[in-house]
């Protein structure tokens, strides 16, 4: 008899799982309405079972809007121990998911590691992955090659892997077709592109996608879909290539979900901002409503070392318009391995732009924190301000930059702040500046 079903198998059969019944408490709804949400794709709850410690999260409708960190090493900088700082950076500020994108070495110890000690869930993605653990140059990994990785991080306990399955050779032919300013940008893409060039053989990750669909619903992985053909600049956004693989990803879903296998589907990287609501919409549509996971999008391609700016302003449309899940974007994107201030800078972002489209769409308590600074800031109770914030220690620091003279004001304002006069005057107070010593 088999001891385990995955979320979505499960769900199907009517069970509520003990992880079903934290994410239906962190989220405000029923274990039985969450039930359903799994059981149709439209929530995932990514939970590997050898990921002992794991908080468990609930991706997708009716859930908030996740966040996910970037980290791992490169050739060019490979300390471990600064990438762990980023790991506790991310468990610091909320971060529900961390991706280990480590493309050099031998990653599974550090890979392990963090499995061990977090509970975000992790993502990886193995084509990255696949050169250094094969140690074998690209051209000389085969097919069944690419499936031992996505087998070696399934047993490692990785809840979620960007799987490149998408890019086939009918999605390739639109590309080829229609052109690019930057080409691909997925790293991924790009590797599997060049493979099957070089190869004139069908992306592996297509051709033999049943098989690594049995390898994620052994240990109950959701499959991130990704987007080989992700638009790399404002002007290749919604094009014939990004749109042709989106066709595919929304059949793979339903392939996925037919042998019980979660899914997320990953969506663009860079566009106009009056572009972002359509796709959002037609993403949803062509992909049966499963859960909708961007990188950004990045609405301007001018402003390098601000680009945690640009895509926290899509990622707020995105997520207010049907986007469930946000992959932060760092000062550092385009420009070098982020380092720990980065991070932290593009965690905020992102948590600025879930966070407020959670407000826009009604989630549940969604506004409680903001009605408490509100509160706080009325009562001009700096302590219980710095307290509510997400990050209080940055905004003491603000304060006591350049004290005030009155701890009730601050110093952008003084004596004249708006708050203080006006709780002075419905106090019944006079309001006297040149007399108030």
């Amino acid at each position: 008899m088999k001891k385990y079903y995955t979320q979505m198998e499960a769900a199907k059969m009517g069970i509520i799982t003990p992880e079903m019944e934290v994410v239906a408490e962190k989220e405000y709804i029923t274990p039985e309405e969450l039930r359903e949400l799994v059981a149709k794709g439209e929530v995932c709850i990514p939970c590997n079972v050898n990921h002992k410690s794991i908080s468990p999260e609930g991706i997708g409708t009716k859930m908030r809007t996740k966040i996910n960190v970037n980290l791992g090493i490169s050739g060019d900088a490979k300390n471990y121990d600064i990438e762990m700082q980023k790991v506790d950076m991310a468990h610091k500020f909320g971060a529900e998911a961390i991706m280990d994108l480590s493309n050099y070495g031998k990653t599974n110890t550090f890979r392990k590691q963090l499995v061990e000690k977090s509970p975000a869930m992790i993502g990886t993605v193995p084509m990255y992955d696949a050169i250094g653990y094969l140690e074998k140059d690209l051209l000389e990994i085969s097919a069944q090659d690419f499936l031992k990785v996505v087998k070696a991080h399934a047993e490692e306990g990785v809840d979620f892997m960007t799987i490149h399955a998408g890019i086939n050779k009918r999605a390739v032919e639109a590309f080829m077709r229609e052109g690019r300013k930057m080409n691909i940008v997925s790293r991924g893409g790009s590797l599997l592109f060049a493979w099957m060039m070089m190869t004139g053989n069908e992306n592996p990750f297509y051709e033999y996608y049943d098989e690594v669909l049995d390898i994620l619903h052994e240990y109950d992985v959701t499959i991130s879909l990704g987007d080989a053909l992700r638009p790399g600049c404002i002007d290749d956004s919604t094009d014939a290539g990004q749109i042709s693989e989106l066709i595919e990803l929304g059949n793979l879903t339903l392939r996925a979900w037919e042998k019980n296998v979660q899914v997320m589907v990953e969506g663009p990287g860079h566009m106009a901002m009056n572009e972002i609501a359509a796709n959002m919409k037609l993403q949803k549509r062509l992909c049966h409503n499963a859960p909708f996971y961007v990188l950004g999008p990045i609405v301007t391609d001018i402003f390098p070392g601000y680009d945690h700016i640009t895509s926290a302003i899509g990622g707020a449309i995105a997520a207010s318009s049907g986007a469930d899940f946000l992959c932060y974007v760092t000062p550092a994107e385009h420009l070098r391995l982020p380092d720990i201030n980065d991070v932290k800078e593009g965690i905020i972002a992102s948590k600025i732009a879930a966070h407020a489209a959670d407000i826009a769409n009604g989630y549940p308590h969604a506004r409680d924190k903001d009605n408490e600074m509100a509160a706080a800031r009325h009562a001009v109770d700096w302590e219980e301000m710095f307290k509510i914030a997400v990050d209080g220690e940055k905004a003491r620091e603000y304060f006591e930059s350049t004290p005030p003279a009155d701890r009730h004001t601050c110093s952008m304002c003084g004596k004249m702040c708006a708050v203080r006069t006006t709780n002075m005057i419905l106090a019944g107070e006079k309001v006297e500046f040149c007399t108030e010593k």
